[in-house]
């Protein structure tokens, strides 16, 4: 039988203080920024932490009093969901690229629903889990800001709109409504009157203000065929949707998806009803990806730095757990990029504004 190999042996203040010719109290003082030793002390001690590979232990830090060194992320979505949603994929990576840099963890768990989150939000913080979350979903209905105020647990909203009420919370958000704005400007110029908006989560905050945004558009141009339906985000029930409006009597003759996933399965389902895209229905995505160009007719879609988005997102949070004050950050609106699936409604005249 072979020999049963050891763990290598981690470093410890007590190596680093033998090595630097040091008490181990400087040892601590030194790394931890705290005064009583010199700067040239300082700086003797960082280089041989560094050349030993040490690191601070997470353990150590809780009983200190010195943090998790790790930020909480919980999602409450249908799992199954997760794995075909490039805009949480791109969020999550520019997250971690920002805790990478100040070596912390971010411990990540998908809940059935808001109950479970603020369930974990509690244990977290009574377990010194976490030194901060970012929470993302914002609902119309939301218990989580009251819950993280009661807490005094640092967080940081990602989407949500500026809220007075909660001025401890970071927000970090774009302008929905500003996006569905230009998306409904775009279509409106190629001359489509009929619209259908297959939309995401019913009681999202940002799935509500599109809604709202595309009505307020639709009656400020006197349109009377245009409308929302909330679905789960899955490609399933994008298909559904679509085969669904375009059997009436009087098909859309644009369909705006709220992720590329739908859009995606929805330019198929189209396509296999016999419609043609563009020529009979137009296609727009909401979420700009790779995949809107892995279909034919490319995408039309609504494109955002989603790597950025969740930069900005850690880096508030950061900031938030290093003592600094909660602020609201705006991201640039999301703008149209046009490309083969959308142009101008069959049947319209002229596309200055005046269709039939």
């Amino acid at each position: 039988m072979p020999a049963k190999r050891s763990p290598a042996r981690r470093p410890t203040m007590k190596d680093i203080a033998q090595r630097a010719g040091v008490s181990e109290s400087a040892v601590s003082f030194a790394l931890n920024g705290r005064p009583g030793v010199s700067e040239v002390t300082r700086d003797r001690v960082r280089r041989v932490a560094e050349q030993l590979g040490w690191r601070p232990s997470t353990a150590a830090r809780q009983l200190s009093g010195e943090g998790a060194a790790t930020v909480g992320f919980v999602l409450a979505r249908p799992a199954d969901t997760l794995g075909v949603d490039s805009f949480f994929l791109q969020l999550v990576s520019g997250i971690q690229e920002v805790l990478a840099e100040r070596h912390l963890g971010l411990l990540f768990q998908v809940v059935e629903d808001v109950a479970d989150e603020c369930a974990v939000y509690r244990r977290w913080w009574a377990e010194h889990r976490v030194d901060g979350v970012l929470v993302v979903d914002p609902r119309t209905d939301d218990p989580r800001p009251d819950l993280l105020d009661e807490l005094g647990l640092p967080a940081v909203v990602i989407g949500g709109a500026p809220d007075e009420r909660h001025p401890g919370l970071s927000t970090v958000w774009a302008d929905d409504a500003g996006a569905m704005a230009s998306v409904v400007d775009e279509l409106y110029a190629l001359g489509h009157r009929r619209i259908v908006h297959i939309a995401g989560l019913p009681g999202l905050a940002h799935t509500e203000r599109r809604i709202r945004t595309l009505r307020a558009e639709a009656e400020r141009r006197g349109l009377g065929e245009v409308e929302s339906v909330t679905t789960d985000y899955s490609d399933a029930a994008g298909a559904a949707v679509t085969r669904r409006v375009l059997g009436r009597p009087a098909p859309p003759t644009a369909l705006i998806y709220d992720n590329d996933v739908m859009a995606v399965a929805g330019v198929a389902t189209a396509t296999e009803l016999g419609f043609s895209v563009p020529a009979d229905v137009s296609v727009l995505a909401w979420e700009d990806s790779a995949l809107c160009r892995m279909v034919k007719p490319w995408l039309s879609a609504l494109s955002r730095d989603s790597v950025e988005f969740g930069r900005t997102a850690a880096r508030e949070l950061t900031a938030l757990v290093d003592g600094g004050p909660a602020r609201t950050v705006r991201v640039p609106v999301p703008r149209v990029i046009v490309r083969d699936s959308t142009g101008v409604a069959r049947g319209a005249v002229g596309i200055d504004g005046e269709g039939p």
